[in-house]
C-alpha cells in the first residue's frame, strides 16, 4: 500500500481529478493542469484571513498576494482567460 498523501498533495491532486474535460486532449491537460495550480495557490499561499492580517506584515501580505496572484495567472493563461 502507498503512503498516504498529505492533505496539500491530496488537494492538488483532487483538483487535476475533477477538472472538466475539453475538446481535444491538449485542451483537456491545459484546464486540468491550470485546476491543479488553483489548488496549489490555495495550498501554498491561501487568501489571507483576519489572523494573517492581524500578524502578518504588510510586506509578508503583499508577497503572499503577489505570488498567489502569479500562480492565478499562469493558470488563468493555460485555460485562455483573463482571470
Amino acid at each position: 500500500m502507498t503512503k498516504p498523501l498529505s492533505p496539500a498533495a491530496q488537494a492538488v491532486l483532487d483538483a487535476f481529478l475533477k477538472a472538466p474535460m475539453g475538446q481535444s486532449h491538449v485542451d483537456d491537460d491545459l484546464i486540468a493542469v491550470a485546476a491543479t495550480l488553483r489548488a496549489a495557490a490555495d495550498q501554498v499561499f491561501p487568501v489571507p484571513n483576519d489572523w494573517d492580517k492581524d500578524n502578518i506584515s504588510e510586506q509578508g501580505l503583499w508577497l503572499l498576494r503577489l505570488k498567489r496572484d502569479q500562480l492565478i495567472a499562469i493558470a488563468s493563461e493555460l485555460e485562455g482567460g483573463n482571470d
